[in-house]
């Protein structure tokens, strides 16, 4: 069934959308991510524009979030005082990351920034992801269960602004959170992505928080972060599409709840490899369609002056 959809100003078949969608919840409810980093490049692939990709995949998020934050609290597995600390400086970096994605629309390079951003990002974080993955696999198989070695950052137990994480069992400066949420929000702004895939590593290895509050602080600090970052696109850009963020979002709202009932039946390295894999793929497609010669050379955009 075909549906125009009328800011992209393209046809696409609805239930292609709502696979999309359902996919991206999956992943949502699975790996406590937000799914941007795969919803969007999955729209460049159908045929969306990057720019309405970006603002509309942000807009898709938040549902998909929303459904797979419910489910984690409903497990006790979430630390709101750390989430907002990641939500405080997430706002600050969303501000950031759409100035920088307004200067790179105006001057037309938006396109390529959005694709070269996710082929370097994905590209980089998957192979970390997937040899740390592989390597606690290997150890987990040995009979010698893999640990997360916390509370050994010396650098981040001397700074300053210390507050007491109890639901993480930490107490250190909230400085590192602030950082982490503040990149994390400049991405989202310029990639559309939650951005879980990095944020989950860099809670675990860069915070020591207990794997088991991650995917759920993770989540409730995207919900707010991208739901900011959709809000500015929309009144900066006029460039999230309605139609095609409703249709992602009943498909991720469904695929979350099924992606939180199949966590929880998983092991933790077997989630974090799948994760990895899934992004070295994205990363490898985009850095391909980046290279390989397009068959139509030259596109024409009629806009009003």
């Amino acid at each position: 069934m075909q549906i125009y959809l009328p800011i992209a100003e393209v046809s696409v078949n609805a239930f292609i959308l709502l696979g999309l969608g359902g996919i991206v919840g999956l992943l949502s409810g699975l790996f406590g991510v937000g799914g941007g980093f795969l919803i969007t490049p999955l729209l460049f692939f159908i045929g969306i524009p990057p720019g309405i990709a970006v603002a509309t995949g942000a807009n898709q998020v938040v549902a998909s979030s929303i459904s797979g934050v419910l489910a984690q609290f409903k497990r006790k597995a979430v630390d709101v005082p750390m989430g907002l600390v990641l939500q405080a400086g997430g706002l600050m970096g969303s501000g950031i990351g759409i100035w920088i994605f307004n200067r790179l629309t105006a001057i037309g390079q938006i396109d390529v920034a959005v694709q070269l951003s996710y082929v370097v990002f994905l590209g980089s974080v998957g192979l970390l992801m997937l040899q740390e993955s592989v390597r606690a696999m290997h150890k987990s198989r040995r009979g010698a269960p893999p640990k997360v070695k916390r509370h050994q950052h010396g650098w981040v137990q001397k700074l300053p602004f210390k507050m007491k994480f109890r639901a993480s069992g930490l107490y250190i400066s909230v400085i590192p959170p602030v950082l982490i949420g503040m990149g994390i929000g400049i991405l989202g702004a310029i990639m559309g992505v939650g951005g879980g895939f990095i944020m989950v590593p860099a809670m675990i290895y860069l915070l020591g928080m207990p794997t088991k509050v991650v995917i759920g602080t993770s989540l409730f600090q995207v919900i707010t972060v991208s739901a900011f970052t959709t809000l500015m696109h929309a009144i900066t850009n006029q460039s999230v599409d309605i139609v095609l963020a409703l249709l992602l979002i009943l498909g991720g709202v469904i695929g979350a709840q099924i992606g939180a009932q199949l966590g929880g039946r998983l092991k933790a390295e077997q989630l974090r490899i799948l994760l990895a894999l899934l992004v070295v793929a994205v990363a490898l497609k985009l850095a391909l369609d980046l290279l390989i010669e397009p068959r139509e050379l030259f596109s024409v955009f009629a806009g009003s002056n």
